[in-house]
């Protein structure tokens, strides 16, 4: 019975899979029936179409080569890299201070902190005197590459500046004293000469063909471990520092003693002289500085034909030109040096170049930066009648000027304090009180107008003013007095900001007023 029972239990299960199984063949036969051959209603209406979006243009793959061998460039440029080392000649004065002291430390720490190394005893010790020959003792060293085969070798200013005795050492352990042939300490380039012959001299390379991410190499004698060689790239191009030069800026590692070293770009030509290190910590952190080959072989030229560099100078003293500033006076953008004062007798004076003068271009070739005007008058040949534009009160202006030679001139003693007088006070709504100059304060303080700075509240002691001060211009406007001045300030919206040109002492600088400040 139990048998009987299961067999037709699973009887009726094949039925109803059966069943199952053919209604769904039914079910596709009607559909590739209808779709095979369709309904007449249904074969006269379209097939639909889709539309297949074309695919776009694929981006050029970067190929990453492998890393690159250095060891070429190491076999051919390495015998051109030199070792320096420099002594002082001194005589001890008591027998106290280490004697052991690591020349390269020292060097370091005056180099980047401009402070004895720590823990260090001063010695007490001063420079031989007249005929006193003294004691040579060691003072530092330093890195430099072979110029030329005759035994010219170049090197930072750094390096070698102070020094009694200059030694050069070869790869091939001989030891050369050298004479200082020039020193250039604005762009801390040396040129040394050593007595030889038929040397390894370096290939000179473009550093305008120079890019950003491309491979370098340095070699220098870090800590005194000659011929030591370090890779990185290249950061950037024409960092300013705010120094004579723009450098090059790599991460190739740089320490104590690779100062003077060649920065060797892939071809085996040196681009660039190791020189400095930006650090927080005194060690190297990724951030070194390179003078560009280019500027300092047109000093290292200079140096050895004369010993010394001639350079351009006009007679101004300038300062950056703040946003605040460009805006007030309609300038715009921040560009252009700003002219503080212009030196009697120069090149700028018989220009007509007057303080508060924004120069924006020296010679065809625009002012970005105030950094910029020095560098480009620096590089001018004395006696070169060239043009000169400036921003003046709202307008540029065109003017001729002959450049000057730059010489050795004394500090002037900038004399704060003006003069004061007792005249008729006027209040403005900018914080001032003003009065007029009387004649004898124009012929002491050669200025036909203007007024000065009696008392400043308010706005104008936020802006950085004070009491002797001389005001010159105000909203771009030269005025000669106090009537001149509140006319002028009577034109204005008193609730903006205002620009006013100051002179203080033998300086003129820019101030803006704003009446709503708090």
């Amino acid at each position: 019975m139990t048998s009987s029972l299961q067999s037709g239990s699973s009887t009726h299960s094949v039925v109803r899979r059966t069943l199952v199984v053919g209604a769904v063949v039914s079910a596709v036969g009607l559909v590739l029936s209808s779709s095979l051959f369709p309904h007449e209603s249904q074969a006269q209406q379209p097939a639909p179409t889709f539309s297949v979006p074309a695919p776009q243009a694929a981006q050029p793959p970067v190929i990453v080569k492998g890393l690159p061998d250095f060891t070429e460039l190491v076999e051919r440029v390495g015998p051109s890299v030199v070792s320096i080392r420099t002594t002082q000649r001194v005589v001890e004065d008591a027998d106290e201070g280490d004697e052991e002291t690591d020349a390269q430390m020292r060097e370091f720490f005056k180099r980047f902190f401009g402070t004895p190394m720590p823990g260090q005893t001063p010695r007490k010790s001063t420079p031989k005197k007249g005929g006193d020959q003294g004691e040579e003792r060691p003072r530092g060293v330093g890195s430099g590459f072979i110029l030329s085969t005759d035994g010219y070798v170049m090197t930072n200013a750094h390096v070698v500046d102070g020094a009694d005795e200059v030694y050069v050492n070869l790869t091939d352990k001989r030891e050369f004293k050298a004479k200082v042939v020039g020193v250039d300490k604005r762009t801390d380039v040396a040129v040394l000469k050593i007595q030889a012959s038929k040397l390894p001299a370096v290939s000179i390379g473009d550093v305008s063909k120079l890019k950003v991410g491309e491979w370098v190499m340095a070699i220098g004698t870090p800590f005194g471990l000659d011929n030591t060689v370090t890779a990185g790239i290249v950061s950037a191009k024409a960092r300013d520092t705010g120094e004579e030069i723009r450098f090059i800026q790599t991460d190739v590692a740089v320490n104590p003693g690779n100062s003077g070293g060649p920065l060797i770009n892939m071809r085996g030509e040196v681009v660039g002289i190791n020189s400095q290190i930006l650090s927080r910590s005194g060690g190297f952190m990724g951030i070194s500085l390179s003078i560009p080959i280019d500027d300092a072989m047109k000093v290292a030229e200079q140096l050895r034909a004369g010993g010394k560099v001639i350079r351009g100078r006009i007679g101004v003293a300038i300062a950056p030109v703040t946003k605040d500033v460009a805006e007030s006076i309609g300038l715009g953008k921040p560009v252009g040096a700003l002219v503080q004062s212009v030196e009697a007798g120069t090149p700028s004076e018989k220009a007509g170049l007057e303080a508060g003068d924004i120069i924006t271009k020296f010679a065809g070739q625009t002012i970005d930066k105030a950094q910029d005007l020095p560098r480009l008058v620096g590089a001018t040949k004395p006696g070169t009648k060239t043009s000169i534009q400036v921003f003046r009160r709202g307008s540029y202006k065109d003017l001729s000027i002959t450049v000057a030679e730059l010489e050795a001139t004394k500090a002037k003693d900038d004399k704060a304090d003006a003069p004061k007088a007792d005249a008729k006070l006027a209040a403005s709504a900018l914080g001032l009180k003003i009065v007029d100059l009387n004649a004898e304060q124009k012929r002491e303080l050669k200025q036909s107008g203007g007024v000065l700075v009696e008392g400043v509240d308010g706005p104008a002691a936020r802006a950085g003013l004070r009491p002797g001060d001389l005001v010159l211009a105000v909203a771009n406007v030269q005025i000669s007095g106090v009537k001149e001045f509140e006319a002028v300030l009577a034109k204005l919206d008193r609730s903006r900001p205002v620009s006013v040109l100051v002179r203080r002492g033998e300086w003129a600088q820019y101030a803006v007023i704003r009446p709503n400040a708090k």
